[in-house]
């Protein structure tokens, strides 16, 4: 088993890769309440708060790990539906016709 401080680092830097803002920019008391839960959960019951880090770690390094190969092998996942059509058609070689809002023969 890891030690206690070894699962809290994991568990910060899995935080850290996982937001998307500067360091500089994430509120203090997002890591003041972070570190009294962990410091707590510790106290109450060791062996299965361990545990449960352990689950929480592995979660988000598979969140992460999740969201990368959608970005890889899905690249229009993020868009609008008009968006990832445009997309697929250039794909093709086609481009969309462009609609018009006001036609009655539609």
């Amino acid at each position: 088993m890891t030690s206690p401080q070894s699962a809290y680092r994991s568990v910060v830097r899995e935080l850290n890769r996982a937001l998307t803002s500067a360091p500089a920019t994430r509120s203090k008391t997002i890591a003041k309440n972070f570190r009294a839960v962990i410091e707590n959960g510790r106290q109450s019951n060791p062996q299965h708060f361990d545990h449960d880090l352990a689950n929480a770690l592995t979660f988000m390094r598979s969140q992460r790990m999740h969201k990368m190969l959608l970005e890889r092998y899905n690249p229009l996942h993020d868009m609008s539906t008009e968006e990832r059509v445009k997309a697929t058609a250039r794909r093709v070689g086609l481009d969309m016709p462009v609609r018009e809002n006001g036609g009655e023969g539609q």
